[in-house]
């Protein structure tokens, strides 16, 4: 697979490179950012893979999420996928709304017409985009983790749930963490996958958890001022999932933050040393 290098900016003696290349998935030129840290030549490094949220791109994390210098200084890959397929052809809501279709892909492969030549988020994010960036960055395949935030942190969640032995660690901002119970999963998981709920469960961080699923531990931040808490996330489902699983969540109640990147950007050298905590050696 090729690419192309949109941009590339030295930061912190490392490099920020945006990235496009031809998605097999998608059918769509996909869009993508790559932090490399400073570091010694013929090294493979840690990587952490970042999930952003409805109507994002790659670009508000890499440009407002202020990952850099903590990147920097634990040695960490930072990698920036794009929400959904974009591009001539590519159908999105029919009403224009923002939480379907362009940029709320949702990280699912959609089976339901017209979305499913296109919508095939999770294959791109799990297996095509992941294959790239090995044949291209100093990555290390054996010390990976992933995080993200909103719709973004039920993809991390349930990346990481289904993938156990890939990721070494899990974390989010503001997850919709049981997206088959709220109306931003109902209303996606319905478009892209139909009527039949048996298969949702897949793409549902606490119905994962219930049918079996298992990480060594978590962390999930949220805003007690978060607009979108007790209607979409609701991070107490998550809560309980992993008191009756025994899985160890660090639950954090953040005062006074709402939902956006003044937020992520806050705790996120938190979030990225917890990460590399989990990715030494």
């Amino acid at each position: 697979m090729t690419m192309q290098t949109v941009s590339l900016n030295t930061s912190y003696g490392g490099t920020q490179g945006v990235y496009r290349h031809a998605s097999r998935e998608t059918r769509t030129d996909m869009t993508f950012s790559v932090y490399v840290p400073p570091h010694a030549g013929g090294f493979r490094l840690p990587v952490v893979w970042y999930l952003s949220g409805l109507t994002c791109t790659h670009a508000n994390v890499t440009e407002k999420g202020e990952f850099r210098s903590a990147c920097a200084a634990l040695g960490l890959i930072f990698v920036a996928p794009d929400t959904s397929p974009r591009g001539e052809g590519v159908p999105g809501d029919p009403a224009n709304a923002y939480d379907f279709g362009l940029g709320a892909g949702f990280y699912v492969d959609a089976t339901r017409e017209p979305f499913a030549r296109n919508y095939r988020m999770w294959s791109y994010v799990t297996e095509e985009l992941p294959k790239l960036v090995a044949e291209n960055f100093p990555v290390d395949p054996n010390r990976q983790s992933i995080l993200g935030h909103s719709m973004g942190g039920h993809g991390a969640l349930t990346v990481a749930l289904r993938h156990p032995d890939r990721y070494r660690a899990a974390s989010a901002f503001s997850p919709i963490v049981a997206p088959s119970q709220v109306p931003w999963g109902i209303k996606a998981l319905g478009g892209y996958l139909g009527d039949n709920k048996q298969a949702w469960r897949k793409h549902d961080a606490v119905a994962l958890i219930e049918d079996g699923a298992r990480l060594s531990d978590l962390l999930v931040d949220y805003g007690d001022a978060d607009q979108f808490l007790t209607e979409q996330l609701r991070p107490e489902l998550l809560q309980g999932a992993c008191e009756k699983a025994k899985i160890p969540l660090t639950l954090r109640r953040q005062p006074g933050y709402d939902h956006s990147y003044y937020f992520i950007s806050t705790f996120m050298a938190d979030h990225l040393r917890w990460h590399a905590e989990r990715l030494k050696g």
